[in-house]
């Protein structure tokens, strides 16, 4: 059995304690500050799938205030990456978002949630594309958006040292 990631890791300490949801959403948004911009909830983590509440508010409206596309488009990014970080085998690959297409399919009017499942689970072997499917739904259950995010999944090297010259002559603490 393959090491968790630490976002797996945290979610799985955190989720069933007084307020470790709306901590753990926090934490999230620490490690990469733009999610802050919508304030999503993850309502469930486990390897192969991801939930996220947005509440429908002024600071994700539109001029005609329905939830802004981009922040639908912000939505589906998180929960993307963060069903890949936490089924994706922290102690043998990694992973980064290499193309994203969507589909705005109705107007978001009400708070909405987004999932993405795996099924089946990928088998992590060698450098691959990753597609995950994002689908956010309102209030209605009402699909309103739907991403496809391609992950680019590759092996970690075995002992193989960070470069720590990027630039001859360009020194870093650790030389």
């Amino acid at each position: 059995m393959s090491k968790p990631s630490q976002t797996l890791s945290a979610w799985n300490k955190l989720n069933s304690k007084p307020l470790g949801k709306w901590l753990f959403s926090h934490l999230v948004s620490l490690k990469a500050p733009y999610f802050f911009s919508i304030g999503g909830k993850f309502k469930e983590l486990r390897p192969g799938y991801c939930e996220v509440h947005l509440k429908k508010r002024r600071k994700v409206h539109n001029h005609i205030g329905t939830v802004h596309a981009i922040a639908i488009c912000n939505l589906a990014e998180l929960v993307a990456g963060t069903i890949t970080d936490a089924t994706v085998p922290a102690d043998t690959h990694r992973w980064i978002p290499k193309a994203m297409s969507v589909e705005y399919l109705a107007k978001a009017k009400t708070n909405l949630h987004a999932i993405a499942k795996f099924d089946p689970m990928p088998v992590f072997e060698g450098d691959f594309e990753l597609p995950v499917t994002v689908n956010v739904y309102d209030s209605n259950d009402q699909i309103v958006f739907r991403a496809l995010i391609t992950m680019w999944i590759t092996e970690r090297k075995k002992n193989s040292k960070t470069v720590k010259r990027l630039t001859p002559g360009l020194k870093f603490k650790s030389d």
